[in-house]
């Protein structure tokens, strides 16, 4: 499939859009899954859903790319970039993790993962004591 290349005001625009679209889901997965689980069950049930959900559609995505032979790079972009990292990251990270494991790359899978949380973790819990100290 020949398309044309995007501008690069036009591929942000079209990640900009898919990523509205998806922030929106995430949203409205969260309100629904506390609605149905209820706010007090101390586990975080919608950032899981939409880990989860987002990590199926990327692999469906994905798969679908695969098979037909990639796509126009603004089906790509809105989709992947915007659509699903609006919706979640985490299906990013889980698409890059199977592919180093598909190529062989085990061992830098666990340590992309190891890296990915706990760089995470310290880089979250720097940025809350800094906000903490200027309070």
């Amino acid at each position: 499939m020949t398309s044309l290349a995007l501008s690069p005001m036009a591929a942000s625009a079209t990640v900009a859009i898919g990523g509205a679209i998806g922030a929106v889901g995430r949203y409205q997965l969260g309100r629904a899954v506390t609605h149905y689980v209820g706010v007090g069950s101390g586990f975080p049930w919608p950032t899981l859903a939409a880990n989860v959900i987002g990590s199926l559609a990327m692999g469906l995505l994905f798969g679908w790319l695969a098979r037909h032979g990639g796509a126009s790079d603004t089906m790509r972009l809105f989709l992947g970039v915007g659509l699903l990292g609006g919706f979640t990251t985490f299906s990013a990270f889980s698409l890059e993790m199977l592919l180093l494991i598909e190529r062989g790359s085990v061992g830098l899978a666990v340590l992309y993962a190891a890296i990915s949380v706990l760089a995470g973790l310290a880089a979250l819990y720097i940025g809350l004591l800094i906000m903490r100290g200027a309070a």
